[in-house]
């Protein structure tokens, strides 16, 4: 019984068409980012000032807060 093994790496996508698809996998993770951030500012926006100052935070800090908190994940 022979056994046939290779070495070469598995093909990947190159050229012209490698970078369209790349450029299309950062174009729709940007837009999956903004639309996360957009919604993590409207629900805080939804939180009464009360609830904003249990967790720390003041209207005027909600976008900030959502920008540091697209950054950690």
């Amino acid at each position: 019984m022979t056994t046939i093994s290779s070495t070469a790496p598995p093909r990947s996508a190159s050229g012209a068409r490698g970078g369209v698809i790349r450029s299309i996998g950062i174009w729709a993770h940007r837009l999956a980012a903004h639309w996360r951030r957009r919604t993590t500012i409207k629900t805080l926006h939804e939180l009464d000032d009360h609830t904003l100052r249990d967790i720390g935070l003041t209207r005027d800090q909600i976008e900030t807060a959502a920008s540091a908190l697209q950054r950690l994940r």
